[in-house]
């Protein structure tokens, strides 16, 4: 039998906008990276750093 994966899912938020734009999942076993990617904003219409927030 298959062992369970560890993973979470995520969003990636704008940090310009602060607007939820993409949601990924995340290895959580080692704990939380602190990941940071250029993805593209609609609002901005541009591409801008976006940081993990997590769903609570």
């Amino acid at each position: 039998m298959a062992k369970a994966v560890k993973r979470e899912f995520v969003w990636l938020q704008c940090k310009e906008t602060g607007d939820l734009n993409y949601r990924t999942t995340v290895n959580v076993q080692g704990g939380v990276p602190k990941l940071e990617l250029k993805k593209y904003c609609k609002r901005l219409r541009k591409r801008t750093v976006h940081k993990i927030k997590r769903k609570a």
